[in-house]
C-alpha cells in the first residue's frame, strides 16, 4: 500500500479507528461521509483488499488514496451503507444501486448519496457519489466557457426547436453544462420536462423524471409519454440508443426545444454518431443547432499559485502537440507549489475546456454528404470553432491550469 496522500491533522476517521475493537461503525460512517465532504470529494470508494479496506476520495477528477481499514470491518459498513440506501441487507451476491441522504450536524446543509455495491473477490465493494449543490448558481462563465462559446450558446437557446448536444466522456462535465441550460431557461413561462439516470440534482420548478428500466420506464418510451405532457424544453439525460436518437430527434423537429448528452471524443464526432444510429441525413441537419464537446481539468490552487518559466521538457512535449505555436511566445508559466489549502496536490477546484460548433449551412451540408468528423471539424474551425486543444491553452496563457493537465485530459 502507497503512502497515504491526503494530509490529515485532527482526523477523526482515525481516532474512531483508534478504538480498536469497540469501533463505532455508525460513527465511522459519518466521519468518514464528514471527512469526504471537507476534502471536496465527489466520490468514497470503498475497496476491500486481501490484508484491508481501501478507502479512497475522488478530488477534482482524481482518486487519492485516503485510508486503510482493517478487513474485519468490511462486512459491517457495507451492511451499514446498506441500511442507510434501503437496501437488502441480506443479498451479497449481485449488484445493488440506492440512494441515501446525509444531514451535517450543526450547518443548514444535506449531501444527497447515490450508492453502488458490487460483490467483488475479496468481498464487496462500495462507490458513493456525493450529490451537492454546489453548482446551483453556477453561470456558463463560471464553467469556463469563453465569452464567444457563451453568446453561441446563449442563441442557440433562444430557439423554440432544435437539439443542443453536450458531448464527452465520462466525467467531463456534460450533466452540470445541462443543469445551468436548463436553470437559465426556467421561467414560469415555459414547461420544462428532464427524463434523467439518475436525476442527480433537484431543479425548483422543474419536471424531472427518473428512468426506471424494472417498470419500463426506458429514455425512449419516457420521451414518448413527455410529449403528452406539452411541454417547451425537454433534456434527456443521455441518447444511448438509435430509438432514443430517433424521438429526440423528431421531437427537435416539431416544436421543442431539446437538451441531451452523448458519449464523442470531440463537437465534431456528434454529427456522424447520430448518423451511424441510423438517423437520415437531412433529420440531422434540420434539428441540431450546437454541438458542445467538453473536459474538466483541474485549476491552480490561488493559495500556492506561483509563476515559473518553461522547461525543455515542457517545450519538448508541445513540440509533439499539433498546437505547439499556441505557446511559442510564453517563456513563464504558472504551477501551484502545494500547500495546506490543497493538500499538497497544486490544484483546487476544476474548470472546462470546450468547443463549441454551431450547425451553420456549410456544416449541415457537409451532413448531408455524409463527411467525415475530420472534415467537419476542419469546416468548423474555419468558421470560427476554438478547438478544446486551443481553449485549454489559452486557459494556461490565463494562469487558470497547467500544460500538463489539458495534455493529461485530451489524448490526441
Amino acid at each position: 500500500m502507497k503512502e497515504m496522500t491526503i494530509k490529515k491533522k485532527s482526523d477523526k476517521v482515525e481516532e474512531e479507528l483508534a478504538r480498536g475493537a469497540d469501533v463505532s461503525i455508525i460513527n465511522l460512517i459519518d466521519q468518514l461521509i464528514e471527512k469526504a465532504d471537507a476534502s471536496r470529494a465527489s466520490d468514497i470508494h470503498i475497496d476491500p483488499l486481501i490484508e484491508g479496506v481501501r478507502i479512497r476520495f475522488r478530488i477534482d477528477g482524481v482518486l487519492q488514496d485516503a485510508y486503510l481499514f482493517p478487513k474485519e470491518i468490511n462486512n459491517e459498513i457495507i451492511s451499514r451503507i446498506k441500511i442507510l440506501s434501503k437496501l437488502r441487507s441480506d443479498e451479497h451476491q449481485m449488484t445493488q444501486d440506492g440512494r441515501f441522504r446525509y444531514v451535517l450536524p450543526g450547518e443548514n446543509k444535506f449531501i444527497d448519496f447515490r450508492v453502488s455495491i458490487v460483490p467483488t473477490y475479496h468481498g464487496e465493494n462500495a462507490v458513493l457519489r456525493l450529490l451537492t449543490d454546489k453548482n446551483e448558481e453556477s453561470t456558463l462563465e463560471d464553467l469556463g466557457f469563453s465569452e464567444s462559446d457563451r453568446k453561441k450558446i446563449e442563441n442557440a437557446i433562444r430557439k423554440t426547436n432544435g437539439m443542443i448536444l453536450s458531448t464527452g466522456p465520462t466525467g467531463s462535465g456534460k450533466t452540470t453544462t445541462m443543469y445551468t441550460l436548463i436553470k437559465m431557461l426556467n421561467s414560469p413561462g415555459v414547461s420544462i420536462i428532464t427524463i434523467e439516470d439518475p436525476i442527480e440534482y433537484a431543479i425548483d420548478e422543474v419536471e424531472q423524471i427518473q428512468v426506471n428500466s424494472r417498470f419500463g420506464l426506458t429514455f425512449a418510451n419516457g420521451l414518448r409519454s413527455i410529449l403528452r405532457q406539452d411541454p417547451n424544453i425537454i433534456m434527456v439525460g443521455e441518447i444511448r440508443d438509435a430509438e432514443t436518437a430517433s424521438i429526440a430527434v423528431n421531437t427537435a423537429l416539431t416544436g421543442h426545444l431539446l437538451l441531451s448528452t452523448l458519449h464523442t471524443n470531440d463537437a465534431a464526432t456528434t454529427l456522424p454518431r447520430l448518423l451511424d444510429m441510423g438517423i437520415e441525413e437531412y433529420l440531422v441537419a434540420s434539428t441540431v443547432s450546437i454541438a458542445i464537446g467538453q473536459r474538466l481539468v483541474r485549476k491552480i490552487c490561488k493559495d500556492c499559485k506561483e509563476k515559473k518559466p518553461m522547461t525543455h521538457g515542457m517545450k519538448e512535449a508541445l513540440a509533439q502537440t499539433p498546437y505547439a505555436s499556441l505557446l511559442a511566445n510564453n517563456d513563464f508559466v504558472y504551477k501551484g507549489k502545494g500547500c495546506e489549502e490543497c493538500g499538497g496536490s497544486g490544484y483546487r477546484g476544476r474548470i472546462c475546456i470546450n468547443e463549441v460548433l454551431v450547425a451553420d449551412n456549410e456544416i449541415k451540408e457537409a451532413i448531408l454528404r455524409r463527411a467525415s468528423a475530420n472534415e467537419i471539424k476542419k469546416i468548423a474551425v474555419k468558421n470560427g470553432m476554438t478547438t478544446m486543444f486551443e481553449d485549454g491553452f489559452q486557459k494556461v496563457k490565463n494562469g487558470l491550469t497547467t500544460i500538463e493537465e489539458v495534455l493529461r485530459v485530451i489524448h490526441e
